[in-house]
């Protein structure tokens, strides 16, 4: 499933093409796309269609479109909600341009900078989808996601946690959840109620980064070691949007269609049996519920609880 590197990836593509832009026209071939709007597809391409976009905004896994009130006035009061799902892409093309293969939505724009062009949401094992929701005010005061202003969030991403990459993220408030919790620090950092944007590969790398064994009780971590996690994850984070997300299939693209690169740099995750980049030891694989996790179990060694 892409994670956040991939869907900021797609965020920065999408922001300067669909800033501004006028809505055209849609084409809904597909209503699985829409399992998350309130509507069917023909309400879904009426009330979107005429529609200005106001930008390109990501929390976590989650990017939204805020759409100008049609009176043109105040701030935005609904957004264009995507989720990518397990293979999810939002693609530009070209006006006129032949059907994607696995296409499920076409949004037409006319941009007054770039002309007209179009949106693409294919996706081929049908996961992803689509919404027009209304956006609510965030708790904080803070802007909504990452590339917007505005200090409000679609309301179906409201219980979204925000990501270590977001200006107004808490630390503070990090540490504390995690104090809190006695199950696994790799389950914790998968909650987005918690923190978001960070999946399975984001976490294996990051845990391997801090020496942190996946297992070991959120709660028994030092402040040190939670702040040298965070700072990890940022690390990781911030790599592989440089090096454009990972892909290990034709699944992940850009808005181009161009796969990323840093599953070159992975060091962890899905490296099982290969020699850890750090001591040379094997990599191991273990379940963790429907994934797996990919550790060396000579750096990152699980600490011992004592008895009580």
């Amino acid at each position: 499933m892409p994670e956040l590197p991939e869907v900021e990836v797609v965020r920065a593509g999408l922001a300067p093409a669909v800033t501004g832009a006028t809505v055209l026209g849609v084409a809904v071939w597909d209503e699985r796309a829409l399992t998350r709007h309130a509507g069917d597809g023909s309400a879904f391409e009426a009330s979107l269609t005429g529609r200005r976009i106001r930008g390109a905004v990501r929390r976590g896994k989650f990017l939204w479109l805020p759409l100008e009130p049609r009176d043109g006035g105040g701030p935005a009061e609904q957004a264009v909600v995507g989720h990518l799902g397990m293979s999810g892409q939002l693609l530009l093309r070209a006006p006129g341009a032949a059907p994607e293969r696995h296409e499920r939505v076409r949004v037409d724009l006319a941009h007054p900078t770039h002309g007209e062009l179009s949106v693409v949401f294919a996706d081929q094992r049908t996961f992803g989808s689509l919404a027009i929701d209304d956006l609510v005010a965030t708790p904080d005061g803070a802007a909504g996601g990452f590339g917007g202003d505005e200090a409000s969030v679609p309301r179906q991403v409201a219980h979204i946690a925000r990501d270590p990459l977001d200006p107004a993220f808490s630390d503070a408030g990090f540490r504390r959840a995690l104090a809190r919790k006695d199950s696994a620090v790799k389950r914790v950092l998968l909650d987005q109620t918690v923190v978001s944007g960070v999946g399975n590969i984001y976490a294996d790398e990051s845990l391997w980064a801090a020496r942190i064994h996946p297992e070991t009780p959120a709660r028994d971590l030092s402040t040190r070691a939670v702040n040298r996690l965070l700072a990890e994850v940022r690390h990781v984070l911030d790599k592989a949007l440089a090096e454009g997300g990972t892909s290990f299939d034709a699944q992940y693209v850009n808005v181009n269609g161009q796969a990323g690169y840093f599953a070159h740099s992975l060091n962890a995750y899905g490296r099982t049996g290969e020699p850890c980049p750090r001591c040379g030891r094997p990599i191991m694989r273990v379940s963790f519920t429907n994934r797996s996790s990919h550790f060396c179990a000579h750096c990152q060694r699980l600490p011992r609880r004592p008895r009580a």
